[in-house]
């Protein structure tokens, strides 16, 4: 089987989600992962799917049949189990501000540390009125990576922007 990771964009409306599984099921794929949201009336989201080799390039040729609805890019995903190593995952929550990712994104990549998952939203702030920004972080330690000083680096880094850091 082929592993085939599907980007998708397109403009909010009912039935998108069911015409990528439709085609997909119409060639013997298998839909086995995907993260989707809309997003400031876009809808947007990366599909993990497993298909048959002989039957690869018409699943490709029939998703740029959808065009009229969603963009959608097909990248060849490795047939490989996923890396090893060990992960953590950390939230940060605090006050909203343009730079947050880029800071902690930073701290993390400069310490040898690999982004698997990265969610964040915005949201009013209950007591103040202002706005929240909210990131759960899960990364893998390869095998340069200096966990301690990363852990060190975002506890700075959270007194720094003024948001509590929780490492688990």
């Amino acid at each position: 089987m082929a592993k085939l990771v599907l980007t998708l964009v397109g403009e909010d409306r009912a039935g998108l989600v069911q015409a990528v599984a439709d085609v997909i099921a119409a060639h013997g794929g298998n839909w086995e992962r995907s993260e989707l949201a809309e997003l400031a009336g876009a809808f947007a989201g990366v599909v993990l799917v497993s298909v048959p080799e002989d039957r690869l390039a018409d699943l490709t040729t029939e998703l740029e049949g959808l065009r009229g609805i969603l963009n959608i890019t097909p990248h060849a995903g490795a047939a490989d189990a996923p890396p090893g190593g060990e992960r953590f995952v950390f939230t940060v929550l605090g006050n909203d501000r343009p730079g947050i990712v880029r800071e902690v994104t930073r701290a993390l990549v400069g310490r040898g540390l690999s982004i698997d998952r990265f969610t964040s939203r915005t949201l009013d702030a209950p007591m103040s009125g202002g706005t929240l920004f909210e990131a759960v972080v899960s990364v893998r330690v390869t095998p340069d990576a200096d966990v301690a000083a990363a852990t060190a680096d975002l506890e700075r880094l959270a007194g720094e922007i003024q948001v509590d850091l929780t490492v688990g």
